[in-house]
């Protein structure tokens, strides 16, 4: 699998195993290993693997002690091993860690914490469901939307990611050809702000929903829901806003529900806003959490309006042995506290200005970067052979992601071509962290476009 062909059905930045015998011995010998016990379905990143050993704020270090700067990991989203969430986690662990079927006060100040922040329907009367991940979370979310419209089709993006369960991976577009999409899936553009007017973009997405809709009702049994996220992370990165108000509309339309899948885009990254959705003055019927909700330690969920799940409370039942267990929780209110008494939502978007700044003056040298966009620490840099064309560089992507690795700065790449830079940073990224990171591309683009 090579890290420079598109990503279509392949994972972009992925290890080359056919190179295994140009490592050194060591790393070598620790894939060979891993490959051994765990086999094949797992991937690696980058053509020279990295091996670390411990994480600090947004640096990775390895078993050598060498620093690298973390630009990517929205996991860990108020940083590695911040010492407020460690101390949250190692003190429920020594008191009670136990499900949801007891009265625990963790899961109910959490709950009562969060859903203010949602705004609309969900702030006013909507209820909180947990998980351990953003798949849990997202099957969850469609069984209910089922259950609710009586129908089954579900329309996605088109290179949209929503989970890797069985249920999810059948709406994740962007896992290739090889994991088939679902017969009750159909597909969408993305709202590409490079090649498209962004005027257009909400009444065109909206249209494509439409139509979609029709066919499903006309071959099957009609729409439950339209999942999105709103900073279209798998499908380039596309943040402009205001975009998905029409779409929701025409979802209602035609019978569905609209979920906002804020796994990546939540949680004050966008900068602009606590949630991404919120960028676009949506109000959302069920909204799904993930990944960056406990800074590492496996908690999700989903918040909703009431009516929706009203009858499915009543006809079935849920119960998740680990979710909103009450380390979770502690984990997950830390990571809240955090944000908000560090002013993270500020300070992304602060930091993803100035990444941005920086990029756009590297365009101004360099014609391989066509397009910058993004919002708040989630930004993406699209690189093509010809400006004119736009004509997607996944070739030139791969050798810059692969080149900033060897100088210690991680990114990835991502889009249906694989061309496009991901730069997506845990929350407390600093001007200093800013400042690598550009001179690091500059240096790259530099080297490779000389």
């Amino acid at each position: 699998m090579s890290s420079s062909i598109p990503a279509r059905g392949k994972m972009v930045n992925a290890f080359n195993p056919d190179s295994l015998a140009a490592l050194d011995p060591l790393r070598r010998e620790a894939i060979e290993r891993r490959t051994r016990l765990l086999g094949p379905a797992y991937r690696l990143f980058y053509q020279d693997p990295v091996e670390l050993r411990e994480g600090a704020g947004t640096r990775l270090f390895d078993s050598q002690g060498q620093e690298y700067l973390d630009a990517y990991n929205n996991v860990v989203s108020v940083g590695h091993c911040h010492p407020r969430v460690i101390e949250a986690v190692h003190r429920q662990m020594q008191t009670l860690c136990t499900h949801t079927r007891y009265i625990q006060e963790g899961i109910l100040d959490y709950a009562e914490a969060m859903l203010p922040t949602f705004g609309g329907r969900i702030a006013a009367e909507g209820h909180m469901m947990f998980t351990c991940t953003g798949s849990e979370a997202n099957d969850l979310a469609m069984r209910i939307a089922k259950h609710y419209t009586g129908h089954d089709g579900i329309i996605i993006t088109r290179e949209a990611y929503h989970g890797n369960s069985e249920l999810t991976a059948g709406f994740s577009a962007s896992l290739g050809e090889a994991s088939p999409l679902g017969t009750w899936v159909r597909t969408v553009p993305a709202p590409d702000s490079y090649r498209a007017d962004p005027a257009t973009l909400g009444q065109s997405m909206a249209e494509a929903v439409t139509e979609q809709a029709w066919h499903l009702k006309r071959n099957g049994n009609g729409l439950a829901a339209f999942i999105a996220d709103s900073l279209f992370s798998s499908d380039g990165i596309y943040a402009t806003p205001d975009v998905l108000g029409p779409v929701a509309d025409a979802v209602r339309a035609a019978g569905g529900l609209f979920v906002a899948d804020e796994v990546q885009s939540g949680f004050g990254r966008s900068g602009d806003a606590f949630w991404g959705y919120q960028r676009h003055g949506v109000d959302p019927d069920i909204v799904s959490m993930g990944k960056p909700m406990g800074n590492g330690y496996p908690v999700a969920g989903i918040a909703l309006v009431p009516e929706i799940v009203e009858r499915f409370g009543k006809d079935t039942r849920y119960f998740n042995t680990f979710g909103g267990n009450g380390v979770a929780m502690a984990a997950a209110q830390a990571v809240f506290d955090v944000i908000r008494e560090e002013e993270l939502q500020a300070n992304s978007k602060l930091r993803g200005a100035q990444i941005q700044d920086g990029m756009r003056k590297l365009a101004e040298r360099f014609d391989v970067i066509g397009d910058v966009r993004g919002a708040g620490l989630y930004v993406g840099v699209e690189l093509v052979s010809d400006r004119a064309a736009k004509t997607p560089d996944a070739a030139t992507a791969s050798a810059i992601v692969n080149a900033l690795r060897a100088r210690r700065v991680l990114i990835s790449a991502t889009g249906p071509d694989g061309n496009i830079l991901k730069i997506r940073p845990p929350l407390v990224f600093t001007e200093a962290d800013v400042a690598w990171l550009i001179a690091a591309t500059e240096e790259v683009l530099t080297e490779i476009c000389a």
